[in-house]
């Protein structure tokens, strides 16, 4: 059966997550991880990872948020392994365990809080000193500036591509975009190692609705070629979205 056409906007991310638990189960020898999902909503990335097996924490400020996890948890049968708690990225280690998680999530959350920084070295203190991983998700500056020219937004293009915030205007939804470098030196910066940085929805979001619909094949099709054009640095600087991955030590 064809993959929705909606999974590819997280399809890359989640072949290098779901690889990367693989080889942190493996290294700590246990099969069930403890992982903190930052800002992680209705359990978008928290569901399938607890069914693969893992005990995944989800802090989340919105109460609508976490009803709809909870819910969706029960619904697949994995209630036991998730657990919502209400909470922000600045205030995270007062929900959740400092130094008590094999991997952390931070998806679509540094582009919306105060401090970019600080939200992502709480973060990083809630990975177990002795190793983890941190999976961070963000809004990519060239995929926006792209978007709008591609739109006849040109204006909007050109402030987006010149504000430091890579906004591009007042009616900008988003607080704050990144380019791949800036991501991995916020990262860096923390001390862990950056492992790898990927381009996510590189060709998806461009791509007319009726070229993919209308054609059974072309969902697996474009989802290969994302995956193909994910770490290559030259489409980095098109991607809606970047992903970071990185290990203590």
């Amino acid at each position: 059966m064809s993959r929705p056409r909606a999974a590819l906007r997280t399809a890359v991310v989640w072949e290098v997550l779901r690889e990367a638990l693989h080889r942190r189960a493996e290294a700590a020898g246990r099969s069930e991880l403890d992982v903190l999902d930052a800002g992680g909503g209705s359990g978008h990335f928290a569901v399938p990872l607890a069914r693969l097996g893992h005990r995944v924490t989800v802090v989340d400020p919105s109460p609508n948020a976490l009803f709809a996890l909870e819910r969706r948890a029960a619904e697949e049968d994995v209630a036991d392994r998730v657990r919502g708690l209400q909470g922000d990225a600045h205030g995270l280690l007062d929900v959740a365990e400092r130094g008590g998680y094999d991997a952390v999530l931070c998806h679509g959350v540094l582009e919306y809080v105060d401090d970019a920084a600080e939200g992502l070295r709480n973060a990083v203190a809630a990975l177990r000193p002795d190793g983890g991983v941190l999976s961070v998700l963000a809004a990519g500056l060239g995929g926006a500036v792209l978007a709008r020219a591609l739109a006849g937004h040109f204006t909007d293009a050109h402030h987006a591509l010149t504000d430091p915030d890579g906004r591009y205007g007042d009616s900008d939804p988003v607080p704050r975009r990144f380019t791949a470098d800036q991501l991995s030196a916020l990262v860096a910066d923390t001390g862990l190692k950056v492992a790898a940085v990927h381009g996510v929805r590189i060709f998806s979001d461009l791509v007319p609705g009726a070229l993919v619909d209308t054609e059974p094949s072309a969902v697996e099709a474009l989802a290969r070629l994302e995956a193909a054009a994910a770490e290559m640095p030259a489409f980095h600087a098109v991607a809606t979205q970047l992903h970071v991955l990185a290990e203590v030590g």
